[in-house]
C-alpha cells in the first residue's frame, strides 16, 4: 500500500511529497534516500500525509500542471551509515569544488552568482545553485559544462522564496523548457 510523507532535501532545501511503501512509516526527522526529480538524494522526513485517494506524490511534472503526479517522487529506503558517509564525502568535494565553479563562471562571462554546488547521492548529477531566475545565463553555464566535458549538470537558479521551479521561466533558451 501506497502512502505519503514530506521530504525536506537538497543543500537549499526543497519539501515535497514523496510516496512510500513502508509498513511503518518513517518517523519525523528520520533520514531516507529518495528518488527527486534530479535523481538519487539523502533528505529528512517531515510529516506524514493522510491524502484521500488520488495521486499521492507531491510534486508536479515540471510543467507547472497542479495534480499532475511525477512518479519519480518516492523513498527509496531509510538511509544508512553508508549513505550518510558517503553525503559527508560528497558534500567535502562539492565544497573543495566550489572555487573552481566560481572561477568557470568568471571566465565564461556569466553574470551569476553561485551560491552552492551539491552532489546527487548517486553522483550522476551536480546541482549549481545560482542566484537568480531562469535565463539565457543559467543556459550558458550549463551548456558550457556538458562542453568543457565536466560532469553532468543541472543549473537550479534560487530566488529569496527559494529553489525556482522548472516551469517558472519562459520558453526555450530560459530552461523552462527542460535545456538545463
Amino acid at each position: 500500500m501506497s502512502q505519503t510523507i514530506l521530504v525536506r532535501y537538497g543543500a537549499i532545501p526543497e519539501v515535497a511529497r514523496f510516496e512510500h511503501h513502508f509498513a511503518e512509516p518513517p518517523v519525523r526527522h528520520e533520514r531516507v534516500v529518495v528518488n527527486s526529480h534530479r535523481g538519487q538524494e539523502l533528505g529528512t522526513t517531515l510529516e506524514s500525509l493522510h491524502v484521500a485517494a488520488g495521486p499521492p506524490a507531491g510534486a508536479t511534472r515540471g510543467d507547472g500542471e497542479a495534480g499532475d503526479q511525477a512518479p519519480e517522487f518516492r523513498v527509496l529506503r531509510r538511509a544508512t551509515t553508508e549513505d550518510e558517509a558517503l553525503h559527508a564525502a560528497l558534500r567535502r568535494e562539492a565544497d573543495q569544488a566550489y572555487p573552481q565553479w566560481q572561477q568557470r563562471i568568471q571566465e565564461w562571462k556569466l553574470d551569476l552568482e553561485l551560491l552552492d554546488v551539491e552532489w546527487m547521492l548517486d553522483r550522476r548529477k551536480l546541482i549549481l545553485y545560482v542566484l537568480g531566475g531562469r535565463g539565457a545565463e543559467t543556459t550558458k553555464l550549463a551548456l558550457q559544462a556538458a562542453a568543457a566535458g565536466l560532469a553532468v549538470v543541472e543549473v537550479q537558479p534560487v530566488s529569496g522564496d527559494g529553489p525556482i521551479p522548472v516551469g517558472a521561466g519562459g520558453g526555450c533558451g530560459s530552461g523552462s523548457c527542460g535545456c538545463h
